[in-house]
């Protein structure tokens, strides 16, 4: 996936998923998208390379680092939780909508259960 790609494909995902919202808090170069209000994908450039940084359980996070040359320690977030996805590796599509999902579904299963949007167990895997 190139640069344009990554960024596109993160976005469209993102904005499909149930009481997502996104927007520019941190100023134009750095679109990110929250659930519920809570931040579950951070897009921006490094050395004018787009990435996305996503939310990760800490085994997953680490088992993807390990599989994935263009998976890295989450740029600017905590090291164990998030992972930022760069350019031009093996990741594919398929993968980084997957990434986004599960970022989402991270931040819903912490929501109260009144206030979740989807059943976090059950969304996406039917």
């Amino acid at each position: 996936m190139d640069a344009e790609q990554l960024h596109a494909c993160a976005r469209d995902r993102a904005q499909e998923l149930p009481a997502s919202s996104g927007g520019f808090p941190f100023g134009p170069d750095h679109e990110v998208f929250k659930v519920c209000g809570k931040v579950f994908l951070l897009m921006t450039e490094l050395s004018g390379v787009p990435v996305a940084t996503l939310k990760a359980d800490p085994a997953d996070a680490e088992l993807l680092r390990g599989a994935h040359e263009d998976i890295t320690p989450g740029y600017h977030m905590n090291k164990r939780h998030w992972v930022t996805v760069r350019p031009g590796g093996p990741v594919d599509e398929s993968l980084l909508r997957g990434l986004v999902t599960e970022s989402s579904l991270l931040v819903v299963q912490r929501l109260p259960r009144d206030q979740q949007p989807v059943d976090p167990e059950s969304f996406g895997r039917g």
